[in-house]
């Protein structure tokens, strides 16, 4: 595997997210260190999934803290302060005055409640904050599905213009026949190699324990030119046909047989 394709395989994903195995987190880490290409790659990957997280960051409700401080304030209202009375010391005039003093002592079931409510908050930040980073997880997941899709489709088309851009191809379409006149395919054979493709997406889907088979009409006779599958569409070598006059399709048992069956063909086209 070379850079770009360790690069691609979702490594550093899964490392950012801690979903990385120790061995993998051990091989990346010795990676990066010995490649400045992984290195990059993996701080661009880790500022696209904080930007990610932070443009989907969820808000915990807007009178979350209203109603908190309702709560410390309301206990504290009804908290029971108790004054002392220090003593009775007489003023000049003879009188006796009272001299009350604050209670000095720490309120703790003030500070418990407010340490209390604080802890709620505290919960129910990291409620939203594990919430945000699952949604974030199955985001990422997602992204990461599309690509591979996305680069498998890129690829498969890469592909078949390869095989179309070549100047010894040589089309064969392929018309329905009266039974089936709205079914369509498309031959592609190589005069040089001698290699044969098929573009079988216009034919109905083939019934269950059945498939396509398409044949060459050589000298007057069918032979097989393979089993036509859809992962095989135009992309994959089917047969190698030194020499035909006309190609045809028709439908048979899964895995093919020896000879057509006439009455279950689909198209023909000549050469």
């Amino acid at each position: 595997m070379n850079i770009e394709e360790y690069i691609s395989s979702g490594i550093l994903e899964s490392y950012i997210l801690g979903l990385a195995s120790p061995e993998e987190a051990g091989i990346l880490e010795c990676v990066m260190k010995n490649s400045a290409e992984v290195r990059t790659a993996y701080e661009e990957a880790q500022k696209t999934m904080e930007d990610l997280a932070t443009a989907q960051a969820v808000m915990p409700p807007k009178d979350l803290e209203t109603k908190i401080w309702a709560k410390i304030q309301e206990e504290q209202a009804t908290a029971n302060i108790k004054p002392l009375i220090s003593g009775k010391p007489e003023t000049e005039s003879g009188e006796i005055t009272q001299k009350i003093y604050p209670n000095k002592a720490i309120n703790w079931q003030k500070y418990a409640v407010a340490a209390s409510v604080l802890f709620l908050m505290s919960i129910a930040g990291n409620l939203f904050w594990i919430n945000d980073i699952s949604k974030n997880k199955k985001e990422i997941a997602q992204l990461q599905t599309q690509k591979k899709s996305q680069d498998l489709a890129l690829k498969t088309s890469q592909e078949k213009l390869a095989i179309l851009s070549n100047p010894n191809i040589i089309t064969v379409p392929l018309k329905g026949v009266e039974k089936h006149p709205d079914s369509k395919a498309m031959v592609y054979w190589d005069s040089n190699s001698k290699d044969v493709y098929l573009n079988a997406e216009n034919l109905p889907e083939a019934p269950e324990g059945m498939q396509y088979q398409l044949w060459a009409l050589v000298d007057g006779k069918p032979v097989s030119a393979g089993m036509y599958s859809s992962d095989k569409n135009t992309k994959e070598i089917l047969a190698n046909i030194p020499k035909a006059q006309a190609f045809a399709i028709t439908l048979e048992k899964q895995g093919g047989s020896t000879a057509p069956t006439m009455e279950n063909m689909f198209v023909i086209g000549n050469i």
